[in-house]
Formats: structure tokens, C-alpha cells, sequence
């Protein structure tokens, strides 16, 4: 093991999956046709919320660990399903109205006891279309995030158990995109509504385990090795990786995840099947098969810590405006425009 690295790896390039999709779309033009929305995902958003809503009521007189058992066994997978279906919402995939969209995504969030979905599709957007650019990426993580953790076991531990709050954190140095709208406020009142309804008539049992939940299903679990598979360098200079596990069944194929950045337009059920049209462009980059491995191998490799990003100043050619940055039509539109012409 060497030094502690205190940079990140710079590119002068622009983000590596324009190229490609443009690439493949030559070759394999058909598919275009797996492109378009899946409008039956919202039965599966209000089934998954149905569901944790009514486990959260179940343990309402359950000891603290035994509620926790729960959240870390159900719950962490329910809510993580929850989370790639706010994806899907983000990415327009659901409905065809923006509005219709937004609501759907906030009905997602009702058990994450915590509002992000709002303020998720806000930034999201802007992290396909400028990958990796610190002024406007909020995947990447901050200078002081990444040194205040370091490369210690702990310090990574620190990290993925409190994810949610670290990335809560991001937005104030991204300067280019305004944080507060309607949407954010929106948001909050009803998340927030939903939690005091929920303490005011079942108590507070069953809001702590949809908190423990929450931060399970994206922090200090084998599903948060998802976090760490998508960007993080593990054979560099390869920028972005998928995970080829049978997680993926349970979470709706978020891990195709360079499939995904190709082609942000195909809805989920489809991802598998880009890989299955060209294997020769998928099947040769560096994949994982593991979360819970790749979890303990970035908080057991001293050369693997939040420095182990890409970082560029290049946009791409793509126009940043202010305002709305989540809107589909603003940064995400213009890279598929680019792909798809």
C-alpha cells in the first residue's frame, strides 16, 4: 500500500459514454427500439410502499433489535428498491408528464422517513451529462469529505454508515445549480407530514425502523457497495462499472450501470438486454459480481478511498444553464439529442 493519495485522477477528456452510444448505435441501431417508458413501474412503487408501510405497523411493539433486525434483513432492500425506482422517476421513465413523475417519486420516499427524491432528480441529471466535473457532479464527493475520511477502515466505515448525511452535504458547493424550488419544499412538507402521521397514530417505533431503513439501504451494508461499484476506480482509468450480480433482481437492474449511462432513455426492465445486443462493449470492461465484496474491499484497501474518482474540468461541449437543473430537457436531453441524431 502505498501513501495516502489526497487528489483525485484528473481527465482532460470528456465524459467516456457519448462516444460509445454513439458507437453502438451505429452498429446496432435496433436498439433504439428498447428506448420509451415503463409505465407499470408505479405498481411496483405502490406495492413496495404498501409493503413497508405495513411492516413498519407490524413492528410498532417490537423491541429496538428486533426492529433493527428487520430494517437490515426487509427493509434495507425495500428501501433500496425504492431508491432505483426514484431513478427511474428522475429519468422521466415512468410517465410522460415531468409533474406526473415528481409525484411518483415522492410517493417513493414516503418510507425514507427523510425527503431526497426532489433534490435527487436535481442533481442527477446533471451528473450523467457531466460526469465527473466537480463544480456541478454531485456523485463526486467533496475535497473536505474526502480528506476528513482518508483511507482508514474507520474512517470508510464513518462514511457508508452515514452516507445520506455526507451527501446531504454536497450541495452547497455547487455553485452552477440552484438548490430551492417548489418541488424541494413540496417535497419535505409531505415526507415530513407522513412521519409525524405515522408517530401520531402507531408511535415512534415505526418511524425508527424506516429511518434504520433508510440509512441501511444506502450506507454500511452490502447494498451500499453499490455506491462504490458505480465510479469508483478499481481498475483505472475504466471511469464507470456494472455489477453483474443477483442483487440486480432485487433492484431492478440498477446495477447495468454503464448500460445505463449509454442509454439513459431505456427504462429498466431493458438494461440487460443492451449488454445481451452488444456483449463485445460490456463483456471486456472491468464488472463486479459482488456487493458485499466490493464493500469490504474499499474499506479494507488502504488505495481505495473517496479520492478514487475521476475528476475533469472539460463539459463535454454541453451548456449548463441555472434554475430548474433537474428538468429532463436541460442537460440530458442535449446528450441524447447528440447520440440519437
Amino acid at each position: 500500500m502505498g501513501p495516502f493519495t489526497t487528489d483525485y485522477n484528473h481527465s482532460d477528456t470528456a465524459e467516456p459514454h457519448i462516444h460509445r452510444t454513439k458507437e453502438i448505435l451505429k452498429k446496432y441501431p435496433e436498439i433504439k427500439k428498447l428506448m420509451g417508458r415503463n409505465f407499470n413501474t408505479i405498481y411496483y412503487i405502490i406495492g413496495i410502499v404498501a409493503m413497508q408501510i405495513g411492516i413498519a405497523f407490524l413492528v410498532k411493539g417490537l423491541a429496538w433489535y428486533w426492529v433493527a433486525l428487520v430494517a437490515w434483513t426487509v427493509g434495507a432492500f425495500a428501501n433500496h428498491a425504492l431508491f432505483v425506482l426514484i431513478h427511474e422517476c428522475t429519468h422521466n421513465m415512468v410517465f410522460k408528464s415531468r409533474v406526473a413523475n415528481l409525484w411518483a417519486g415522492i410517493l417513493c420516499d414516503l418510507p425514507n422517513a427523510f425527503p431526497s427524491s426532489v433534490g435527487f432528480r436535481k442533481y442527477h441529471l446533471k451528473h450523467h451529462a457531466f460526469q465527473g466535473h466537480y463544480d456541478i457532479d454531485a456523485d463526486l464527493p467533496s475535497r473536505w469529505e474526502a480528506k476528513v475520511i482518508g483511507n482508514s477502515f474507520i474512517g470508510k466505515s464513518l462514511w457508508l454508515l452515514l452516507f445520506p448525511v455526507f451527501q446531504a452535504l454536497r450541495p452547497p458547493r455547487l455553485k452552477e445549480i440552484q438548490f430551492s424550488n417548489k418541488w424541494i419544499w413540496i417535497n419535505l412538507l409531505t415526507v415530513v407530514a407522513f412521519d409525524v402521521a405515522i408517530v401520531y397514530f402507531w408511535g415512534v417505533m415505526p418511524l425508527i425502523y424506516l429511518t434504520m431503513s433508510f440509512f441501511f439501504s444506502v450506507g454500511l451494508h452490502p447494498l451500499g457497495g453499490r455506491w462504490i461499484q458505480e465510479h469508483y476506480l478499481v481498475k483505472p482509468p475504466q471511469e464507470t462499472y456494472s455489477y453483474y450480480g443477483p442483487l440486480n433482481a432485487l433492484a431492478f437492474n440498477v446495477g447495468f450501470h454503464n448500460e445505463h449511462h449509454d442509454f439513459s432513455y431505456v427504462p429498466w426492465n431493458n438494461l440487460p438486454k443492451i449488454r445481451e445486443i452488444a456483449p463485445e462493449y460490456y463483456n471486456t470492461l472491468h464488472y463486479h459480481t459482488s456487493w458485499g465484496k466490493l464493500t469490504w474491499q474499499f474499506l479494507t484497501d488502504g488505495d481505495l478511498s473517496l479520492f478514487s474518482r475521476t475528476l475533469r474540468d472539460n463539459k463535454g461541449g454541453l451548456k449548463v444553464s441555472k434554475g430548474d437543473e433537474s428538468d429532463f430537457f436541460n442537460g440530458m436531453e442535449q446528450k441524447e439529442t447528440l447520440v440519437t441524431a
